[in-house]
């Protein structure tokens, strides 16, 4: 228990990124194995989530990283590094990457937590370079002839649960007035 004292301690009880007061707990900070402060952060039930499978991450609520990066504590600025990494491709992330200061000891410790992206990977962005998942709902931006059909898809269109054409970078699909059509990425805009 002296761990989680400590960490109440030192966070003020918030979670040490986003400041949540709810359901907080310890989370270890990787390659680090021993059980002290030093080694871990203070997080709230979401942000442990999100840290344990980032692929989930939602980058907005990440913008917490702002404030959390000048952490005095090399644990907090170790794991803001990563997701600032991870969370890259947003844009905004790449900013306070630059600015953010690691000593020598805390940046090879937050570099042994980054995976590698595969560089030859598809990535589907819309029109102003937001990476496009399974599932995200985009807005047409253009009005768009289908090919095939006298289906026109209006600009402003609302598409749903898209899902990405897994050998082409530059194709989705998507319903539109009940037919699957394929969809440039850049005719669409990602909506938040």
């Amino acid at each position: 228990m002296a761990l989680i004292d400590d960490l109440e301690s030192r966070s003020g009880n918030k979670c040490e990124f986003c400041g949540s007061t709810v359901n907080l707990a310890p989370f270890l900070v990787a390659p680090k194995t021993e059980k002290t402060t030093e080694n871990h952060v203070y997080v709230c039930e979401t942000c442990n989530a999100q840290l344990e499978n980032p692929d989930t991450a939602e980058p907005n609520h990440w913008r917490c990283l702002n404030d959390s990066m000048w952490n005095e504590n090399s644990a907090v600025k170790v794991v803001s590094y990563r997701m600032l990494h991870h969370l890259k491709r947003e844009g905004w992330p790449q900013d306070l990457m630059d600015m953010i200061y690691l000593d020598e000891e805390e940046l090879e410790w937050a570099k042994q937590g980054i995976v590698e992206e595969n560089p030859n990977a598809i990535v589907h962005r819309d029109s102003n370079g937001a990476v496009l998942q399974n599932g995200d709902s985009i807005t047409v931006i253009k009005d768009l002839n289908v090919k095939g059909s006298s289906l026109v898809a209006k600009r402003g269109t609302a598409v749903r649960n898209i899902t990405l054409v897994h050998d082409n970078a530059e194709h989705i699909e998507g319903r539109v007035e009940g037919q699957q059509i394929v969809i440039l990425t850049q005719y669409v805009k990602k909506n938040a």
